[in-house]
Parts: structure tokens; sequence; C-alpha cells
């Protein structure tokens, strides 16, 4: 009797670790159709042949490979309500999103993204540091920025501020920024456009940065400041574009795109 209870818990506990890994695959098509790509199982796992971590979905039902993709400090997930993740992925030149069946899912290889991208983004803030971080200096940054996040949100998760603008902040800015699900992206909007002093600051250390030649934190700079456009934010259009504004935000823009690349950026209907 014991046994058959056992192995009843047991296959309910891999059907629901099977359903939070249910995922159906969307492409962006021309003319802004989503096209299904098909239904499979998602993990988070080192990409075969390569030392990179990344998304990978298998089809449910001939394990044929759905998706592969490396994810990297670079891209910009979105989660939108409480079961899809997407993204712009460079090599497929098209909008990619995941739907999964349950939201615990979603929740679940949300998390895992944002771990991968903290700690691929303090590696990149190594300097001079040569070669892969150990895991325990990654899990101490990753612990050391959920820290100082949750100091500046109120007992219900709220944001109530964001970290004060200063260059050994931005990483923990940056965070604030791509983490958060809609709800937390239109605060943040919100925060950004109540401070006067938040582009005035960023750009004081944009043109710092710039006279050092500080590469690192430039371009730390520039996935900021494209993090914040890409907010969407009709009232942070109207600051960054005004002229007090344009002319850093372009700077700031340039040292990592090419001209007729930051063009097409800056002016996306």
């Amino acid at each position: 009797m014991g046994e058959q209870r056992e192995a009843s818990v047991s296959a309910a506990a891999v059907a629901h670790s099977s359903n939070m890994q249910r995922v159906k695959v969307y492409r962006l098509r021309d003319g802004g159709k989503w096209d299904d790509q098909g239904t499979g199982h998602v993990a988070v796992d080192y990409i075969e042949g390569s030392k990179e971590p990344g998304l990978t979905v298998l089809d449910e039902e001939d394990n044929e490979t759905l998706l592969v993709h490396n994810i990297t400090s670079e891209d910009i997930y979105r989660k939108q309500e409480e079961t899809i993740i997407s993204w712009r992925d460079p090599e497929a030149a098209t909008e990619l999103a995941l739907s999964f069946q349950e939201a615990a899912g979603c929740s679940y290889i949300w998390d895992n993204i944002c771990d991968i991208q903290r700690n691929l983004q303090f590696s990149n803030l190594g300097g001079l540091e040569v070669g892969p971080r150990p895991a325990s200096e990654h899990l101490e940054a990753s612990r050391v920025l959920h820290s100082h996040d949750e100091s500046f949100r109120s007992v219900n998760g709220e944001l109530r501020e964001l970290p004060p603008v200063d260059l050994s902040n931005l990483p923990l800015i940056l965070k604030t920024i791509l983490e958060g699900g809609i709800t937390d992206q239109m605060r943040v909007a919100e925060l950004i456009t109540q401070d006067r002093d938040f582009f005035p600051k960023l750009l004081d250390i944009f043109r710092m940065c710039e006279d050092l030649e500080n590469l690192d934190d430039l371009h730390m700079i520039f996935k900021l400041v494209r993090g914040i456009i890409l907010l969407n934010s009709p009232s942070i259009f109207d600051k960054i574009f005004s002229d007090e504004f344009i002319l850093d935000i372009i700077g700031a823009l340039e040292c990592m795109i090419s001209p007729p690349v930051l063009c097409f950026f800056l002016f996306l209907p």
C-alpha cells in the first residue's frame, strides 16, 4: 500500500514538473504575425558543444529540437503577464517568445535567465581578469545584488525608489530596469521621470568615463540607456529627445552601435 502511494506521489511530481516546463515556441514573422513553432519542454542548461548557458526546447512528441538560444548579457528579455517570455534573437533576426502552460514554470525559467545575466554582467565587470570566475564568486555577486535590490522595495515587493545614480550602482540600476515584469517596468519609468537628477547624473558619469576611456563602464552605460529606451515610455522619450540630453544620449549609444544602426534604433516606431 505504501509503495503504491509513493509511486502515485512520484508520478504526480513528474507530471507537475513536465507541465511546468511545457511551452509553445513562437516566432514573429513579417507583418507582425506570431507563428506557432511547436510545443515542447524547455530547460536552462549549457548548450551542447559550448561552455555558454542557454535555453533549449525539445518537441514533446518526437524530441526534436525546436529552439536553441544562448543567453548573453546583451539580450533584452521581457516577461509579459504571467506566462510569456519574449526577446529579440540576433541570429534569427526576429522576435521569439515562449508561452508557458503554467505561471510557475515561467517564473522559474525567468529567474534562471536573470541569474545567468546577472552573473555574466559581473564577469564583464571583472576588468582585467582573465578566464571564468569561480562559481562561488558568481553566487556571492548575485547575493550582493539581490540584497541591495531588496533595500529599495517595500514589504509587498513594490519598487519604492531607484538606487542612487553613481558609478558603483550602475549594475544594480540595470538589473532593476531589465528584470521586472510589466508593472515593475511602468514603475521604473515613473521613478526615472520623477527624478530630475537621474539623466544629468547618468550623463555626467558617461562624460567622465568617456574622458577616461573607461570601456567597461561605457559598455554598462550603453546597456543602461538602451534598457531605458526599451521601456517605451512617452515621458522618458520627452526627456531623452530634449535639446538638453539628446546629444549625450546619442554619444552613449554611439560607443557600441554604428551610426546607421543607431539611426534605425532611435527612430523605431
